[in-house]
């Protein structure tokens, strides 16, 4: 008994929360989650682990990028996000304020497997994005870790290993439960600010007392590019290289749906949470990038040095002591640690969304702790490929966060458009070029960004074509209602014996009835022709997998009872439909079909491609899926 009630238990575990097919997705990416909601601004510091954590190492990559022309620099970059990333993310929660961001907007102007697959791109690009923030930052921490004093020197040169144990601390937080992950993102986030403000006001407190400082910068800055309008120029080339620091938009409309509160509440809730962490960033990205710039000497950015990666914590050791260095460095290692929190729970709402519902996922990818235990051992794999190094990641990073950024963008375009709005139509039109052109130049600089995308996209393209070949019987009905005339049809057949007759709609005139009825008779050697009713199922997006069924009734030519249903799949449509009959009338009702001409492999190709094709055997394998007591199973006669 012991033997066989462990693995029971530990699937009931994993389980949790799992929710049927066409139920909206369960755990934490809920519309109406299993965990309690939270206020916005707990929220808020859930998508401010991933975003204020990139103070950890923002201000050196601007220095490093922009040297003493990092502080306008990095005005650009707020400039653009308060100008260019607010309005389009503002626009963004309100349209999509489920947590399926610009994806779900893009993907309401395609159909078919267009649609589909365009989302499956656009997935590839979140996943890089979200995973490897959750690898480049727990690098990060790693690196800071080395970087401190008191870090004994036998635990230097393993980052690997620690980077792996940070990824796995991470997993287990989510596999505990998502409340958990809430308190200690708004811990972190409070204790970060909080030194930073220390760390960042001392600095400005000893530019402001020692005028020096600040002249050999001007004059640097002067020396070195001339005129003000050359150091815009030149900052706004740079600008591309600084993306990093947008990289929180995407994650704070993916975590929405913990906002609690109606969906009014929830937008409004979105907007500020996205407006608040934008304006304290801003403030933090200027004073940091002034005082990091002034104080901090050039070569120390430089790879190797002192201040590389950690020019805050440089300042922090320097102006206020190892002692409190340390404590710096132990919040910036555990923001930088549970920033992953924010693109875990953006992954664990994205995913469930969208590939179960397509069936290119298995049936478990609607649970939570599964999906956990797959993104873990993901970012373990990633950070064993990239030796836990942090430049290496940044390209794919920057990718990933800007080619959604810029999908967004033209997503709250195409809306404004659609709505008649033209000055907000244009307005976003040029903030989508903008960023048009910030993609293209950070691809060109770091083409390894693209490859490690496509490595991901061509993995979920594989996987969802496999998953959806397996699950090619699966009964793909969430639902079933009928009108009066098909109840009154069925109520009247079902104190008799209920045959329907399968037919592909045509002419729909007398004729083609009066000559199917004839032929199945013939096929099957029936006796006569009463109690026959006529299903007919019309396909209208092949690509979907779940649908709803609502039967229709239809008297045709005052003597034709006709049953009609809309669905992506023939099969499904008559396998679900003939056991709902079953369960409605008592009996076990007949379906009869022609055998379908052509080479078997072409139709089965046509039903998982066009969901029509070798019906006949796939409704009955439906059927036998569905319906393990072969005594209860609907009768299929084939002719």
């Amino acid at each position: 008994m012991t033997a066989t009630a462990e693995p029971s238990a530990l699937r009931t575990w994993l389980l949790k929360g799992l929710r049927e097919p066409g139920s909206r997705p369960g755990g934490p990416h809920d519309e109406h989650p299993v965990e309690k909601p939270h206020s916005w601004w707990k929220v808020m510091c859930l998508t401010g682990v991933d975003y204020f954590s990139t103070l950890g190492y923002q201000p050196g990559i601007a220095a490093l990028a922009a040297g003493v022309l990092s502080p306008v620099a990095t005005l650009v970059l707020v400039l653009v996000t308060l100008l260019g990333a607010l309005p389009v993310y503002r626009r963004v929660a309100a349209d999509s304020p489920h947590g399926e961001g610009s994806i779900a907007m893009l993907v309401r102007l395609l159909s078919f497997w267009k649609g589909k697959l365009f989302v499956l791109v656009l997935l590839g690009f979140a996943a890089t994005d979200f995973i490897i923030t959750i690898t480049l930052s727990a690098a990060d921490a790693t690196a800071h870790i080395d970087e401190n004093p008191f870090w004994p020197q036998a635990w230097q040169g393993r980052e690997v290993l620690v980077t792996l144990l940070l990824i796995a601390a991470l997993g287990a937080v989510f596999l505990k439960g998502f409340t958990e992950a809430i308190g200690i993102a708004v811990a972190l986030v409070a204790v970060y600010l909080g030194l930073n403000v220390v760390v960042i006001g001392d600095a400005l407190w000893e530019v402001l007392t020692h005028p020096h400082a600040v002249t050999d910068w001007t004059t640097a800055l002067t020396t070195s590019h001339g005129s003000p309008l050359a150091m815009v120029g030149i900052a706004l080339l740079t600008f591309p290289k600084l993306a990093l620091g947008l990289s929180g938009f995407e994650t704070g409309v993916a975590v929405m749906p913990h906002i609690k509160g109606d969906l009014r509440q929830r937008i409004r809730g979105g907007k500020r949470l996205l407006t608040t962490a934008a304006v304290i960033m801003s403030v933090f990205l200027i004073t940091s990038s002034v005082a990091t710039t002034v104080l901090i000497p050039a070569e120390e950015f430089r790879p190797g040095g002192a201040a590389n990666g950690r020019a805050l914590a440089y300042l922090a050791h320097e102006n206020l002591g190892n002692a409190f260095g340390s404590l710096y460095d132990v919040a910036t290692i555990a923001i930088l640690w549970f920033a992953g929190a924010s693109a875990m729970a953006g992954l664990l709402n994205l995913v469930p969304r969208y590939l179960p519902k397509f069936g290119m996922a298995p049936g478990w990818a609607r649970a939570v702790r599964p999906l956990v235990l797959v993104f873990t051992l993901t970012a373990f794999l990633i950070t064993w490929i990239f030796d836990a190094d942090v430049d290496a990641q940044g390209g794919a990073y920057a990718t990933g966060v800007l080619v959604l950024i810029t999908s967004a963008a033209v997503a709250v375009t195409l809306s404004a458009h659609r709505d008649r709005q033209r000055a907000r139509t244009w307005a976003f039109g040029a903030i989508s070029v903008v960023f048009t052109y910030t993609t293209v130049d950070n691809v060109i600089e770091r083409p390894d960004g693209v490859k490690i995308a496509g490595c991901f996209i061509l993995a979920i393209l594989a996987v969802s074509l496999l998953s959806r070949i397996f699950r090619a019987f699966e009964l793909r009905v969430t639902h079933i209602d009928a009108d009066p005339a098909a109840t009154r049809f069925l109520s009247d057949l079902g104190r008799h014996q209920v045959r329907l007759i399968a037919n592909e709609p045509d002419q729909r005139d007398a004729r083609e009835y009066s000559e199917k009825i004839a032929q199945i008779i013939a096929d099957n050697d029936m006796a006569d022709q009463s109690d026959i009713l006529f299903v007919e199922v019309t396909v209208r997006d092949a690509s979907d997998f779940e649908t709803e069924l609502h039967v229709r009734g239809e008297l045709l030519h005052n003597r034709y009872r006709v049953l009609t249903v809309e669905s992506s799949s023939v099969p499904s449509a008559l396998a679900a439909l003939l056991l709902w009959i079953r369960d409605e009338t008592h009996r076990r009702p007949h379906i009869y079909f022609e055998w379908t001409e052509g080479n078997p492999v072409a139709n089965f190709a046509r039903y998982l491609i066009f969901g029509q094709g070798e019906v006949a055997p796939v409704t009955r394998e439906m059927i036998r899926q569905a319906e393990p007591d072969r005594r209860r199973r609907p009768h299929v006669h084939v002719g």
